[in-house]
């Protein structure tokens, strides 16, 4: 086996290697950039070598700097991850070239299925039903809107080397056309080094599911079942799960065989997905080949045991697969939610920062299906498991020149419904502060009927939520039960507060039992009865009893209320909590009846008005302004455009208006809420 392996990544799934090869035994080199120098891929690995400045193209996917520590280094092997040179052939080469085990497919495979047109052609050739488009390069923006035509609208504008949503857009029209290929190309060259753009035809209603593959060097492969990855936001995959709710075996065995198939079509060794569009009816439409890991990758290791980074590294030192297909067996279900560093209340738009509180839940491990590559069947795997893979830690940065992911959250239980569940207490138990995150939208999300009941689609996100995301309104029972703990929580408080200023002997006497909880609009009258154990909160006639070891200012607060759980994450606020739970976040007041009457009294302070401004969302670098001072611009139209963590986003006017005055050129780097333009 080798001995040392070298990770030409960064991040969470830098991290999630090194620990892979840690257990087999394997030093590990890591690789970082200026930006990086304090990860905690870093500080994980057994050696480090610094490859140059933050940007990517700089350092990360520049080869020689790579080949150069992999030298330095006497590393035996490289694994890419996923991104950056992953599916790169020329770095491949330059590997093979040095005597340096890939541990991922041969160059030809690369060549072949790492290129979405080419892989389309391949695929077409081997008689895989594929999406309508158009397989030629595009060489500009009225090309791309004379072949969208032909194709008809709705069309994919996809960068031929992109992933992970890079590079690509949605037309609905001519216009559309036109700036989805300059942004798809511009981001397409600034993530991958490689321009090129194809276009297809955008399918609606479909469901995005995708096949693991598994092959060995010695002619064997397997599938290890399908993820649905149909939770997607501007074509970024948000939340995953394995098994699919909406496949049946006889599809999920044709999908299987016919990947299989066509990574052996290229002789294909090492992990690789397949991924399709499949529709109401189940039949299923190859989109392309993903030659290297993918970053749901967990899901699939929970319902099947096996280790697939593990099983990459023994491939790429020629061993064989140590199981046939009639080894795999998916047991219960698998669910990943992406953790990103985008602000939902802001359109998810990428937020930058030091994580000055960053505690995920406890991790439960299930027990493995296979050890050290050796089947064993059906193991007893426990009851649940949690699995949290990040390449951040407490008071690390989130730095703006990479994807803005925090971590990748898994949970693992024997029913849907069951890791659904386990999802949202992991969720409500994540600490993230110091930056804008979207747990409050995956915990939305988890809640959602349509989600739960399994019945989405790849326009889940722009359906349910087509005007953004502020928040959601939860069911009264529930707003009931919050404020039921905050009365409990809130007393505790109190007590606290008069044993520290000497005012009470007999804490039980002085401190209240009548208060008023107001949650948003809605206020509620509570008795409590206190004991050793907790407090019996009466509201509407209804007792809640609440149980907790909770503490002030502990931020997190883990309760029973009536016999179920409850966990909210809190921050202590004048007469109450701010509250954050399942996609609400609200201020909670508790007060006695007499300062519940005054607290209507006092005035509603307004927020300042910026509707004559545009404001940047986001800390970014200005890619260029559409408009000067003295135009007239209209409702929607294109006033500049602002690059953050690899991606552009084109901010438009929200109403008709005239530029009085512009405060930022291209070029210039600005802050979240920084003013750009002016308007009368």
């Amino acid at each position: 086996m080798f001995k040392k392996i070298l990770i030409a990544n960064r991040g969470e799934i830098a991290c999630r290697v090194i620990k892979t090869a840690r257990k087999m035994g394997i030093k590990t080199v890591a690789v970082y950039s200026d930006a990086d120098a304090q990860a905690l891929h870093v500080r994980m690995a057994d050696e480090a070598v610094n490859i140059g400045p933050p940007p990517a193209n700089q350092s990360y996917i520049v080869i020689d700097k790579i080949m150069a520590a992999v030298k330095e280094t006497g590393a035996e092997a490289v694994h890419p991850g996923y991104g950056f040179l992953s599916e790169n052939a020329k770095f491949a080469e330059a590997l093979e070239a040095a005597g340096v085990a890939f541990i991922g497919p041969p160059v030809g495979a690369i060549e072949k299925m790492g290129d979405k047109i080419t892989s389309k052609k391949i695929a077409q050739e081997a008689n895989v039903s594929t999406v309508p488009g158009h397989m030629g390069l595009i060489e500009d923006a009225e090309e791309a809107v004379k072949i969208s035509n032909e194709i008809g609208y709705p069309v994919m504008i996809k960068a031929s080397a992109g992933g992970g949503g890079k590079g690509m857009r949605i037309a609905w029209d001519d216009d559309g056309a036109r700036e989805g290929f300059q942004s798809s190309k511009n981001e397409a060259a600034n993530s991958f080094g490689d321009d090129r753009i194809f276009i297809e035809k955008f399918v609606t209603q479909p469901r995005h599911i995708e096949i693991q593959v598994l092959c060995d060097t010695h002619g064997n492969g397997i599938y290890l079942g399908e993820r649905e990855c149909s939770i997607q936001r501007r074509q970024q995959k948000v939340i995953e799960e394995a098994p699919s709710p909406f496949i049946d075996e006889a599809t999920r065995k044709a999908m299987g065989e016919q990947s299989v198939a066509l990574a052996k079509a290229v002789d294909y060794a090492s992990a690789g997905t397949v991924e399709f569009i499949v529709d109401g009816d189940r039949n299923f439409y190859f989109l392309e080949m993903n030659t290297r890991l993918q970053v749901e990758h967990p899901v699939t290791e929970l319902i099947t045991g096996v280790d697939l980074v593990e099983q990459m590294i023994r491939v790429a030192y020629g061993e064989k697969l140590a199981m046939k297909q009639s080894d795999v067996t998916l047991t219960g279900w698998a669910m990943e939610s992406r953790l990103y560093a985008e602000d939902p209340y802001r359109g998810f738009l990428p937020s930058i920062g030091r994580l000055t509180t960053y505690r995920p839940p406890t991790e439960v491990a299930a027990g493995p299906l296979v050890t050290n590559g050796k089947w064993q069947g059906d193991a007893d795997v426990g009851t649940h498991a949690v699995r949290n893979d990040t390449g951040v830690y407490d008071g690390g940065e989130i730095s703006m020149y990479y994807d803005p992911m925090i971590a990748k959250l898994c949970t693992w239980a024997p029913t849907r419904a069951e890791a659904i569940e386990e999802m949202r207490v992991a969720l409500d138990s994540f600490e993230v502060e110091g930056i804008g995150h979207n747990i409050p939208f995956l915990s939305a999300v988890y809640d959602h009927e349509k989600f739960t009941s399994g019945n989405m689609t790849t326009a889940f996100i722009e359906e349910e939520f087509p005007d953004g995301f502020d928040g959601v309104d939860l069911p009264e029972d529930t707003l009931t039960t919050i404020g039921a703990a905050a009365v409990a929580m809130y007393r505790v408080c109190e007590i606290r507060r008069a044993q520290i200023s000497g005012r009470m002997d007999n804490h039980e006497r002085k401190v209240g039992q009548d208060w008023v909880v107001t949650l948003g609009d809605t206020a509620l009258n509570a008795h409590v009865d206190a004991d050793k154990q907790g407090a019996t909160v009466a509201i509407n006639g209804t007792d809640y009893r609440v149980e907790s070891a909770w503490t002030p200012g502990q931020p997190l607060a883990k309760l029973t209320v009536n016999g179920a759980t409850l966990v909210m994450k809190v921050a202590q606020i004048s007469a109450g909590f701010q509250v954050r739970y399942r996609g609400a976040n609200m201020a909670v007041r508790v007060r006695t009846p007499r300062q519940a009457q005054l607290a209507k009294l006092m005035p509603v302070k307004l927020p300042a008005d910026t509707s004559k401004m545009l404001l940047c969302p986001m800390p970014g670098l200005i890619v260029k302004l559409d408009v000067q001072v003295g135009d007239e611009v209209q409702d929607g139209q294109a006033l500049c455009t602002v690059e953050a963590m690899k991606m552009e986003n084109i901010l438009r006017a929200e109403k008709k208006a005239v530029v009085t005055k512009i405060n930022a050129a291209a070029g210039d780097s600005l802050s979240v809420d920084d003013v750009i333009m002016e308007f009368e």
